[in-house]
């Protein structure tokens, strides 16, 4: 399969672009007819960017045909998440309102892939406004469907750029992350994904006109890349980073920090909170944590995670809080049964009041204090991005039981982005014919730990995609 140009990873096929071995064109001619072959069973792209991707392919070999160097990404095709803007296509958050709202600008990482020479491709299918639920399913664009098992969900909300990489229909996809949307469906399509630090990429998440979000979106929605290989994250990685103009959040913390002294001690939390955990994600978790000391880290089991149930009652009342004057107008947005899952969340969350946010913003921070005092101990933690195998699509807002069990499930995610931390989600291996994988948790701005942990990993145990379209389990 791998001889196969959509097979190659992002990085081999970059290199191959760049050396003359391939042509842009023929690199996304070879991805357009994956697109072509498989999406029509798995529906994760919303739009094709058929005119343009060629378009930008011949100038990229004109370029090299002139000698001019090209950049780290030359000719790799990558799939952006339908909430995030590409200039001259429609931003429509799966929404039929939202249709015709065409961007002006590319989103800052849209643009940076650019100038890395990386061309969009399609756009990736989400859940309705992002807001649906963990499925991958939108009002305007239905179901993405998970290429192991059609009876299970590809996750959410980063599903179709998920499952557009795991399926060999572009190298890389851009999505974003405020609470596992990366990392889940990474864990549930046998992928990579790197959720970076608050503030390590620069964005831009208004939806309409100049204003921008509250506090809960400015600080927990962070982009962020998946890819079937650990190389081709730290590539994007090297492209995304660094500040921005366009973006007062973006630091320039350097990509790469000081090295730690040692074997690095590695925490291990296979079931955050004691709420219980499956044991093919048991088991993924111990995979991890064994090749991990395989390559000469310091790898300890630790009872729990700093204030896991403080840290998720407060994520939920502020981010309930900040929905709580729009939801009216938004849940008319989200279709039959789209504001289920939202709803569920505020009937059992009322908003806080002006007192009660202001001390949940300290309690904010002081949870941040105990989880850098955790990982001044541990640079780096191994734990699920899931605690269950994927389930069944929509169990989240089924009813409460469902939505309870898909929030307890992510619990680790929920956590991790409240706290504004970096992740990889690696894959390690495959049970009952569906993939299995870990997320490997870091200090602030050390991304680079994350990335060379999951590379140890990787290593040892191995990529599981591209795949084709499954019928069944």
């Amino acid at each position: 399969m791998t001889d196969q140009l959509w097979g190659m990873s992002a990085v081999a096929q970059a290199q191959a672009v760049r050396d003359g071995v391939v042509s842009a064109v023929d690199l996304v001619d070879a991805h357009l007819e994956r697109i072509a072959e498989v999406d029509p069973q798995l529906n994760a792209i919303t739009r094709v960017l058929a005119d343009h991707a060629r378009e930008q392919a011949l100038r990229t070999d004109r370029r090299r045909a002139a000698g001019e160097a090209l950049g780290p990404l030359a000719g790799v095709p990558f799939t952006v998440k339908e909430s995030t803007a590409v200039a001259g296509v429609p931003t429509t958050f799966g929404v039929p309102r939202f249709r015709d709202l065409v961007a002006a600008a590319d989103a800052p990482p849209v643009a940076r892939l650019r100038a890395a020479g990386a061309i969009p491709i399609g756009r990736g299918n989400i859940p309705t406004l992002i807001l649906a639920g963990m499925h991958t399913r939108s009002e305007l664009f239905g179901d993405t469907v998970n290429p192991w098992h059609p009876g299970r969900t590809p996750g959410g909300t980063s599903g179709g750029d998920a499952v557009a990489v795991a399926a060999g229909m572009a190298a890389i996809g851009l999505g974003n992350d405020s609470g596992g949307s990366l990392r889940i469906p990474a864990q549930f399509c046998g992928v990579a994904a790197l959720k970076p630090s608050t503030g390590r990429f620069p964005a831009d998440h208004r939806v309409l006109g100049a204003d921008d979000p509250g506090p809960a979106t400015q600080n927990l929605v962070t982009d962020g890349p998946l890819a079937r290989e650990v190389g081709d994250l730290r590539a994007v990685y090297e492209a995304l980073a660094g500040a921005d103009p366009r973006d007062p959040r973006a630091v320039p913390v350097p990509p790469y920090g000081p090295p730690i002294g040692g074997p690095m001690r590695v925490a291990v939390v296979a079931d955050p909170g004691g709420r219980g955990v499956h044991p093919a994600v048991r088991g993924a978790i111990e995979a991890a944590a064994d090749a991990l000391r395989d390559a000469g880290y310091d790898v300890r089991e630790v009872p729990d995670v700093p204030r896991l149930d403080e840290a998720l009652e407060a994520y939920d009342r502020i981010t309930l809080t900040e929905f709580a004057p729009t939801w009216p107008v938004v849940r008319t947005l989200l279709g039959p049964g789209g504001d289920r899952y939202i709803g569920m969340a505020m009937e059992r969350t009322p908003p806080a009041t002006a007192d009660e946010l202001v001390k949940l913003m300290g309690t904010w921070l002081n949870i941040r204090r105990s989880w850098a005092g955790f990982l001044d101990e541990y640079p780096l933690l191994i734990g699920p991005s899931f605690t269950e195998p994927p389930v069944e699509p929509g169990l989240e807002s089924r009813d409460r039981a469902g939505r309870d069990r898909v929030a307890s499930a992510m619990r680790l995610c929920t956590v991790t982005s409240f706290v504004g931390l970096p992740a990889v989600a690696v894959p390690t291996g495959v049970v009952g014919a569906l993939p299995t994988g870990a997320q490997i948790v870091g200090r602030a701005f050390r991304e680079d730990l994350c990335l060379d942990a999951a590379q140890a990993v990787e290593d040892r145990l191995g990529t599981l995609t591209p795949v084709y379209p499954r019928a069944g389990g």
